[in-house]
């Protein structure tokens, strides 16, 4: 009877380790049937979730979640190379073997989010015409995200990958951190991610030895991607996080009532108004204003320039005048100011919004031409 007992245990203990089988395996076939539809769905997803969390959280939290997702994608690059090199079967319906099988679309759906993130901060923090770089690399990474998704299975991809958005993500929180737009903070955010990376992959190649023989070394990478980033930094294609314009124009006053700014601006058509730039009538001598109101997030004490420039024809564009006024940062609306010009000629102008780097903020461009008869000018407050 106990023999009886005894088979009936163990044939009831086969049959559930095959059911096991069977539903790892059929959820195996089924994510490899939509996996096409899921990675991009998951990196929507992450665009998504970034753009409610820096919308209904503060900032210090929104880092935070960052700081959980970044975490999160090493552990999972961690747990696949782990796991694949241990020679377990991905067959095998243990804990670790689904873990092992979601692994991928946990790192394309982080990569997504922190990708975005980055973007969504650079792409608000300075002029796309100078910063397009810098963050059309973020979006070829985004897209590559999908389109390549093979590739970044690859270790030497991942690292270097992760490292760069490494990097990224503390090069966007160090200056909220520190509250300060100095180069010092930058360079600190690349040796933090760098010590980061090192750390990491040496706990990488306790886990797989064998990609100590990985070809190149995956610091080369590294070491490249910290010397560009530092270089586009210093060239001023990295826009100034956490400065972002958040509105500019050129006008013919600009007058301030304590906190109110009256600004007179030229009736525009609605042709007008879709079409990039501006058009400014004015006779030489006259005064011209461009005002601009910078969001400045955190506690920060910086000075801003208007960078006044000229289009001329065989020289490019000629700087005429750089004036600064300081802001402190914190204000919800934004930090305002102004400036103007009265030594001007008709022709192609624009003034860039600097720091004292020279890191542009934000650009207005315009054209400066002499009135043919009376102007209808409108008031706006701002």
């Amino acid at each position: 009877m106990q023999d009886l007992l005894g088979r009936s245990d163990i044939l009831s203990s086969m049959l559930n380790f095959a059911k096991k089988i069977l539903r790892f395996r059929a959820l195996k076939r089924l994510y490899a049937r939509h996996e096409r539809a899921l990675v991009p769905a998951m990196l929507l997803i992450g665009v998504v979730v970034d753009v409610v969390t820096f919308r209904t959280i503060e900032v210090n939290t929104a880092f935070l979640v960052l700081g959980v997702y970044a975490v999160l994608a090493g552990v999972m690059i961690a747990l696949m190379h782990w796991y694949d090199s241990s020679k377990r079967l991905i067959e095998k319906p243990t804990g670790f073997g689904y873990l092992r099988l979601i692994a991928p679309l946990i790192v394309q759906f982080t990569f997504g989010a922190l990708l975005s993130a980055s973007l969504i901060f650079y792409w608000f923090s300075g002029a796309f015409t100078v910063s397009w770089p810098f963050i059309l690399a973020i979006i070829l990474l985004m897209g590559a995200n999908d389109v390549f998704r093979e590739q970044y299975l690859k270790p030497i991809v991942q690292l270097s990958v992760y490292y760069f958005i490494l990097f990224s993500v503390l090069s966007v929180a160090f200056p909220f951190l520190f509250n300060s737009l100095s180069s010092w903070v930058f360079v600190s955010a690349g040796i933090a991610s760098l010590v980061l990376a090192l750390v990491y992959i040496r706990l990488l190649f306790l886990l797989r030895p064998d990609l100590l023989h990985m070809r190149p070394h995956p610091m080369i990478p590294v070491g490249v991607i910290f010397l560009v980033m530092n270089g586009l930094y210093f060239l001023n294609i990295i826009p100034p996080i956490p400065l972002s314009l958040t509105d500019a124009g050129v006008y013919h006053s600009v007058e301030r009532t304590g906190s109110t700014y009256t600004v007179l601006a030229e009736e525009e058509s609605l042709i007008d108004q879709i079409l990039p730039g501006e058009t400014i009538h004015a006779v030489p001598g006259e005064r011209i204003y461009v005002y601009a109101s910078i969001f400045a997030p955190v506690d920060l004490n910086t000075t801003v320039v208007h960078h006044w420039q000229r289009y001329i024809e065989g020289q490019g564009w000629v700087s005429v005048n750089r004036l600064s006024y300081n802001i402190s940062g914190g204000r919800a609306d934004g930090y305002r100011g102004y400036s103007y010009a009265t030594s001007h000629s008709p022709g192609t102008w624009r003034v860039d919004v600097e720091t004292q780097r020279g890191q542009v903020i934000g650009r207005v461009r315009f054209e400066i031409e002499e009135p043919d008869g009376p102007l209808a000018l409108i008031e706006h407050k701002k």
